[in-house]
């Protein structure tokens, strides 16, 4: 499998990696075929994106298109941002292998399911007349789905069965999302799972 060099220098060196703890945008999106997850976070001023996080459980390739994504977009505004698609996702990088296009989908994907995040809990704070505040950990919202295969959860209990995956979930402690309950640590944010 040949890769650009623009691809190994993402792989090798990837920029803007990590959490912003209080994010005012939270996306995540996974392949369960392949196993790629990928989660952003961005920080919003004036309409604009002022910082860029991610994190990353993959390939080489999903590594890349994170990195390359998380630079596309910083400065951008939410618009601009909004318009970076897989497509150019994939020429940015020099192209993708076939087999590895889907790495390109989920970057972008995930940068706007961030964005989306954040529009939707500025809508929220418009509506009941407050400022849109940014929770230092993430809400789930009556929409909870597994973070393995975006399938829907059953309920809010402290311990899901996705019926799709049947991946077994428990909150984490850290960030209050769902991870994999056999794995030790929390897929979202890292952080150590205690058994």
């Amino acid at each position: 499998m040949i890769y650009s060099d623009k691809v190994m220098d993402h792989f090798s060196n990837p920029r803007n990696v990590g959490v912003l703890p209080d994010a005012d945008g939270v996306g995540q999106v996974g392949n369960p075929v392949c196993g790629d997850m990928m989660a952003f976070y961005i920080k919003v001023k004036d309409n604009r994106l002022t910082d860029i996080k991610f994190q990353t459980f993959g390939c080489g390739a999903a590594i890349a298109v994170s990195s390359i994504v998380s630079e596309m977009a910083m400065g951008k505004t939410l618009k601009e941002a909004m318009a970076i698609t897989n497509d150019r996702v994939a020429e940015e990088l020099g192209g993708l292998p076939k087999n590895k296009l889907h790495c390109s989908n989920l970057g972008a994907d995930a940068l706007h399911e961030a964005i989306k995040d954040y529009q939707s809990k500025s809508q929220a704070g418009a509506r009941d007349g407050a400022a849109a505040a940014s929770p230092t950990h993430h809400v789930h919202d009556e929409s909870c789905s597994c973070p393995y295969c975006d399938g829907a959860l059953e309920g809010m209990e402290e311990v899901c069965s996705c019926h799709h995956c049947d991946i077994e979930l428990m909150e984490c402690p850290e960030c209050g999302k769902y991870t994999n309950k056999a794995e030790d640590t929390c897929v979202s944010c890292g952080a150590k799972i205690a058994k």
